[in-house]
């Protein structure tokens, strides 16, 4: 889940009061290589209610993004997606290869914006994300899904959410509701990874965000 701390709309405190009324337990704050937002986010949930909060951080690495999740420092953009999964492990985090198979011709200054690829089979990550709730993004969820059932890597459905109707429309299923539970069924590959459909007027929003992020990333 994304904030205005990278390219979200949502600010983290809107992130959380609005994930708080859903049935969602645990969420993860992935902003783009940046922890200011989850850090936000954590802090605002804290003592609010049962919802937790991960701290985590989708970094623009050489060869594509890769997702920090149960992390306490930013990991530094730019590096390869081997030296990135490195550093990752190396505070104690869980690193996810998100959309793998995404590809746009699109970049920004930190790098490629699109999945590692066949990486994500090469590389020692935690998890694969086999469910992205992004519009459009059916084929590359089942080639990522497809990849998964040789790896046997633990299966994550994240929503991606850019806006507040995307929250929870991918997800991920594990026993327990707490965040080190999620953990433990990351490590154990018992994850289930999950889907729901857009509401009409939620397509509408997302494509806005859409062509609003496009014209500043032109801009």
């Amino acid at each position: 889940m994304h904030t205005t701390a990278s390219d979200g709309w949502p600010t983290p405190h809107e992130l959380v009061d609005y994930a708080r009324a859903t049935a969602l337990d645990v969420i993860a704050v992935t902003d783009h290589d940046t922890i200011e937002g989850a850090l936000r986010a954590a802090d605002h949930a804290a003592g609010r209610s049962k919802l937790q909060v991960v701290i985590g951080e989708e970094v623009s690495s050489r060869d594509g993004h890769i997702v920090a999740l149960f992390i306490e420092r930013r990991i530094r953009p730019g590096m390869s997606a081997a030296a990135t999964v490195h550093a990752i492990h190396d505070q104690g985090g869980l690193a996810v290869a998100v959309h793998p198979f995404w590809r746009t011709q699109r970049r920004t200054r930190s790098g490629p914006v699109h999945g590692v690829g066949w990486l994500a089979a090469e590389l020692a990550f935690d998890a694969i994300e086999v469910e992205n709730a992004t519009p459009g993004f059916y084929v590359f969820n089942q080639l990522a899904r497809r990849l998964n059932l040789g790896l046997g890597s633990a299966e994550l459905g994240g929503s991606d959410a850019h806006i507040l109707d995307a929250v929870g429309r991918a997800y991920t299923e594990f026993p327990g509701k707490t965040a080190g539970a999620l953990r433990e069924a990351i490590e154990t590959a018992t994850t289930v990874a999950g889907r729901r459909r857009y509401k009409a007027v939620g397509l509408v929003r997302y494509a806005a965000w859409g062509l609003n992020h496009q014209r500043y990333a032109v801009g």
